[in-house]
C-alpha cells in the first residue's frame, strides 16, 4: 500500500446523501480504499438534488460530523439509511449523530446557523462548472464518470487512471 510520501491520485464523489445510488456506490467506494489505501486521496464533495428534500441539511450535517472527526463514518451510516432519511428528515441526523458519540446538539445548531453553507454551496457550484447533473458523479485525472443510472463499469474505469496515475 502506498503512503503520503509516494505517487497520490485525487477521486473526487460528488454524493447526494439521500440518493440511493450514492448507497450502492459505497461498496465501490470501500473497495477502492481498500487497493489503493493513502495512495487514491477521496473526496467527498457535496451536490444535494433538488428532488431530495432532507439531502442539503443532510450534507452540512455530515461537514460538522467531519468537524468532529467522524465524517466518513456518519456519511456511510446516512447513506445506509436514504429511505428513513427521506421519512424522518433532520430528526434522523440527530439521531446518528448520537449513535456515532458525536455532539448531536452541535450538529443541529450547525443546521440553524448554517456554518456549513458555505462548503456544501462551493461544492455544488463547482459540480455545476463541471456538468454533473446527477449523483453519484467521480472525477479524477479530469475525466467524469456519471453513475447516476449505472455503475456498471464505472470502478474497473476508475482503476485503470488511478493506475495510470500511479504509475501501476
Amino acid at each position: 500500500m502506498n503512503t503520503s510520501t509516494g505517487p497520490r491520485a485525487v477521486l473526487d464523489i460528488w454524493c447526494d446523501l439521500q440518493c440511493p445510488d450514492c448507497h450502492r456506490a459505497q461498496e465501490d467506494v470501500r473497495a477502492l480504499r481498500e487497493r489503493y489505501g493513502d495512495a487514491l486521496e477521496i473526496r467527498l464533495r457535496h451536490f444535494p438534488l433538488e428532488k431530495n428534500k432532507h439531502a442539503y441539511a443532510a450534507a452540512q450535517a455530515a461537514e460538522e460530523a467531519y468537524a468532529q472527526g467522524a465524517g466518513d463514518a456518519y456519511v456511510t451510516a446516512l447513506l445506509s439509511r436514504t429511505q428513513e432519511l427521506g421519512r424522518r428528515g433532520e430528526e434522523l441526523l440527530s439521531e446518528v449523530a448520537r449513535e456515532l458519540s458525536l455532539d448531536a446538539e452541535e450538529v443541529e445548531t450547525s443546521l440553524v446557523d448554517g456554518r456549513h453553507l458555505l462548503a456544501v454551496d462551493a461544492d455544488q457550484a463547482e459540480a455545476r462548472a463541471l456538468g454533473v447533473t446527477g449523483t453519484p458523479t467521480y472525477l479524477i485525472d479530469g475525466e467524469r464518470l456519471d453513475g447516476g443510472r449505472s455503475q456498471e463499469g464505472l470502478r474497473e474505469r476508475i482503476e485503470e487512471i488511478a493506475d495510470r496515475l500511479l504509475g501501476r
